[in-house]
């Protein structure tokens, strides 16, 4: 029982004291220097960072950034406007609708991190620092100035827990820890709460959702487009640390309202915006990344409806890819197939994606009764007796259907209605390519896919997935049939694998057992494809798209790092986790359950009402 004593000291006990992580920069001076240094930050874009052109996207020009300079004037740019908008400066309020300070110190941060490796970089190749012009060196100091200048303002300290004089170095050491982790959180929170947007009018909405996609294809379009490895290593800092600082400013969110409001606009902005995709690209060499995404999203999108709506953990999904892929390729007129048969494009997806669906219901039907990690072996069973049967049924160990290791060759092109998906097409005086055809292929599958999704979860039976979920003992007590219901899930989730798999045959021409791992270096693989839909957020539409298009483009682009390129992505993904659970798209359930601890009692209220 809290006794009148101990409500009296809690109610007269001093604030927290508002300081900074810096502690020899003067408060008054903070701002000030933040913001100078992110002024001669953009300045320095415009210098020469190094005398010689060896440095791959030649920073030796005056007057015109290239390559990572134009990183880092972004981050400058931005840098500046948000310490504009903290020091309150008349129309720069709404780029910091849930406080400044916190974005500031991230943008200030993420100009930091990509000058530095930039400047590291350029060191390192060429031989030391002396290779550094004038320019790179008030770069490297004015944003570290900066930095310091946002670190130093003040934020609300949190009260720290007193230590325990009877605790052993151990518990003392995990005591300092956590206090000091709880003191860099408070450093880099909100300092309040997002505002509501006030009444627009629709088409001011409808303009801003137009600009937000736009943006978004631009930064996907370069991130692809990355000429060199140095390029991409800025850009993931870039893009990481900047979306960090303008999703702490609120904007991201207010935006989020946005497409809410506006849910089927949004969709279908995001699809002419990715539909102009190959618009942006000279060859094929950039739209063949593109294609590959979107069979991956694809696939992890199906994915979701079993792990991220039913709840049912899957560790073989990637083989339904394979059987939809392997069942079109058999009739799809290849030369390597037994069967000699050669369907039309229609017949082969409907046979691919049939083949599919009943492999899932005779998997699911005797073992969805399993829950959990029982469940998980069965499926994960399930993916590795695929890819040893199809190596098997070779002629010689087992029957002659799938050449064994050899796998289905010489897939022949799509074509359909006299379209050739193989050959090269001008649309509008651009030129489209094969992969840019077969992109074009795959938005309209992703679309048939994003369909299923948002009707199936919006209805009966997807709450009933959502309920078998939450809490499965429950739901068969409110008479839901748990069997049924996830055995839908499964054969749904199946399908849309198998319909992915089919177009996943023609563009790769082959369809081999290596392609259907459960772990690998390269997607599509059950591994990338469970971590795709955890990453993006679990049982939202976005966000397993925005995952997976993660998870297969950065393994990509990081093959020059060789036997270290698993090694930093997997501390990236672990790091992501930890400082955003629920997912890069959550929905608001998810956040609440994930960071209960830091919601007040008001919003916990409110959310559960």
């Amino acid at each position: 029982m809290t006794t009148i004593s101990e409500n009296t000291t809690a109610a007269t006990a001093p604030a927290p004291e508002a300081t900074g992580l810096i502690g020899f920069v003067p408060a008054g001076a903070a701002r000030p220097l933040a913001l100078g240094g992110a002024v001669v930050t953009v300045a320095s874009c415009f210098l020469s960072w190094t005398w010689t052109s060896r440095f791959p996207g030649d920073l030796t020009f005056y007057g015109s950034p290239a390559g990572l300079q134009m990183q880092v004037l972004v981050l400058g740019l931005l840098t500046v406007l948000f310490a504009l908008s903290s020091y309150g400066v008349k129309g720069t309020r709404w780029l910091t609708p849930a406080g400044g300070d916190a974005a500031l110190k991230l943008a200030a941060l993420a100009s930091f991190g990509t000058a530095w490796f930039t400047v590291g970089a350029i060191s390192i190749e060429l031989g030391g620092p002396v290779n550094l012009e004038p320019g790179g060196a008030i770069l490297a100091l004015a944003t570290l100035l900066a930095l310091l200048g946002a670190l130093a303002l003040p934020f609300e300290r949190p009260k720290l827990l007193p230590v325990d004089p009877e605790d052993t170095g151990w518990d003392q050491f995990k005591h300092k820890a956590g206090n000091n982790w709880a003191t860099f959180k408070a450093a880099f929170a909100t300092t309040g709460s997002v505002r509501r947007l006030p009444s627009m009018h629709s088409s001011l909405e409808i303009l801003i959702i137009a600009g937000v996609l736009a943006v978004a294809l631009g930064v996907f379009t370069y991130g692809v487009g990355t000429e060199y490895d140095e390029l991409f290593l800025g850009f993931l800092i870039t893009a990481g640390l900047g979306f960090a600082a303008v999703n702490k400013s609120g904007l991201i969110a207010q935006a989020t309202q946005l497409t809410g409001k506006h849910q089927n606009l949004s969709i279908a902005g995001a699809f002419t915006a990715a539909a102009l995709f190959p618009f942006t690209q000279t060859d094929d060499q950039y739209a063949t990344l593109g294609v590959y995404i979107l069979i991956f999203a694809t696939v992890a999108l199906g994915l979701n409806i079993v792990v991220g709506l039913a709840g049912l953990l899957d560790l073989g999904y990637v083989a339904f890819l394979g059987v939809g892929a392997y069942a079109a390729a058999l009739v799809s007129g290849a030369p390597t197939s037994p069967f000699g048969l050669h369907f039309p494009f229609w017949a082969a997806i409907l046979v691919g994606a049939a083949a599919s669906l009943i492999f899932g219901v005779l998997i699911g039907a005797p073992t969805l009764r399993l829950r959990g990690d029982y469940l998980a072996i069965v499926t994960l069973g399930f993916g590795e007796i695929f890819r040893i049967t199809v190596n098997n049924t070779d002629g010689t160990s087992g029957p002659d259907i799938t050449n064994g290791s050899n796998g289905i060759a010489s897939i022949p092109n799509l074509s359909m209605f006299g379209f050739d998906f193989g050959a090269e097409h001008v649309i509008g005086g651009f030129t489209i390519g094969r992969f840019a055809n077969y992109f074009f292929l795959m938005l309209l599958i992703m679309a048939v896919v994003v369909l299923v999704f948002r009707r199936s979860g919006d209805s009966r039976i997807g709450r009933a997935w959502v309920a078998i979920r939450e809490d499965e003992t429950a739901a068969l007590a409110m008479g839901i049939n748990g069997f049924r219901v996830k055995l839908i899930a499964f054969a749904l989730g199946a399908s849309l694998a198998g319909l992915a798999g089919t177009v996943q045959a023609h563009v790769t021409y082959t369809v081999t057992p290596e392609q259907y791992l459960f772990a690998g270096p390269i997607p599509p693989n059950s591994a990338f494809l469970l971590a795709a839909v955890v990453l993006g957020g679990m049982g939202t539409m976005s966000g397993p798209l925005v995952g997976a298009s993660l998870l297969f483009l950065i393994p990509n682009k990081l093959q020059f790092m060789g036997e270290y390129q698993l090694l930093l992505f997997g501390v990236a993904l672990i790091l992501l986790m930890r400082f955003r659970p629920e997912g890069m798209i959550a929905n608001r359930r998810n956040q609440l359950e994930f960071h209960e601890k830091d919601e007040t009692p008001a919003t916990l209220a409110k959310a559960g009402a």
